[in-house]
């Protein structure tokens, strides 16, 4: 529980900083990371975060809350998915993962929030477009961020990461070796 609320309100004060851009703005979103370290629960944290965020600051909006709920928890489920099938242990492959999840998160993010504003009419196509293309820095950052934060994390307190020991992740592989070596001789 203490892993949820550390990284829910490293979530809800990261995405309060907001830079305006025309009609939109952007601000770090975290899905990818929040998703490497909660994995299933990173949904109620990104809507957690959303829900203080709403009704003490007033940002967001109470209208919008399942909208962005949706647009940053459902990518953080997809990069917490991603990264567990990704990483096997080994420190290289966890910080590219955790990069790739990084990225991935929020670039989806920003995907579904151009669909969303795309729906709306072809009045909103325009800032949809805008909208997407203001996200590729932040997509960029976070990328960054992400790899750092996992790297650290990796060194420091690799359980906060929820990776296998070493030791089933090569058991794991021996063992999916042994069945493609026995499935190739049966044929």
């Amino acid at each position: 529980m203490p892993k949820i609320a550390v990284v829910t309100s490293a979530f809800f004060i990261a995405s309060l900083i907001s830079v305006p851009m025309g009609p939109t703005s952007v601000h770090l979103l975290l899905p990818g990371i929040v998703g490497v370290l909660l994995g299933p629960a990173a949904f109620l944290s990104i809507a957690v975060g959303l829900i203080l965020q709403c009704f003490l600051f007033q940002f967001g909006g109470i209208t919008a809350l399942g909208a962005n709920a949706l647009m940053m928890g459902v990518p953080a489920l997809i990069c917490a998915a991603l990264f567990r099938v990704l990483q096997n242990g080994d420190r290289r492959r966890v910080v590219w993962s955790g990069a790739l999840a990084g990225g991935l998160g929020t670039a989806l993010a920003a995907i579904f929030l151009a669909l969303f504003l795309a729906t709306a009419g072809d009045n909103f196509f325009a800032v949809a477009k805008l909208a997407l293309a203001a996200h590729v820095p932040v997509v960029i950052i976070e990328t960054l961020v992400s790899a750092m934060v996992v790297s650290f994390l990796f060194r420091v307190k690799p359980e906060l990461l929820s990776l296998p020991r070493r030791e089933d992740a090569v058991a794991v592989k021996e063992k999916l070796e042994a069945e493609a070596k026995e499935s190739e001789s049966s044929s």
